[in-house]
């Protein structure tokens, strides 16, 4: 029921920042957890980071302390920070709308960091 779309991947430089963008329509977003996902090439999607309506928010461990998520409910937006970026970080980066067992998905965007 929600329409999800990414914006804000880039190449970046190891040590370099960039904030990933989630812009959604229809459904009531204050009711949703958002999260972010990636998924490298050849390699299995993982959660990235979560946060509930509440704001409560989940990180993984790969991603604690340099990644931040955050939302703006007026603005149905999802924010993802990101700091300190490694090459392992390079991924396709996909936002999630999550209610009970049901996901929509955004279409993606790319981030590569490279020197």
């Amino acid at each position: 029921q929600v329409q999800l779309v990414e914006s804000g991947g880039g190449l970046v430089q190891p040590g370099g920042s960039l904030r990933l963008s989630c812009v959604a329509s229809g459904g009531i977003f204050m009711i949703y957890t958002m999260g972010w996902y990636r998924q490298a090439p050849g390699k299995q999607r993982e959660l990235v980071a979560t946060i509930t309506h509440t704001t409560t928010t989940n990180y993984a461990d790969s991603v604690k302390g340099r990644f931040t998520i955050s939302r703006d409910n007026a603005k149905k937006t999802v924010y993802l920070q990101m700091n300190s970026l490694q090459p392992e970080d390079t991924a396709v980066y996909y936002c999630n709308a999550g209610l009970g067992n049901r996901d929509s998905w955004g279409q993606g965007t790319q981030v590569t960091v490279s020197s």
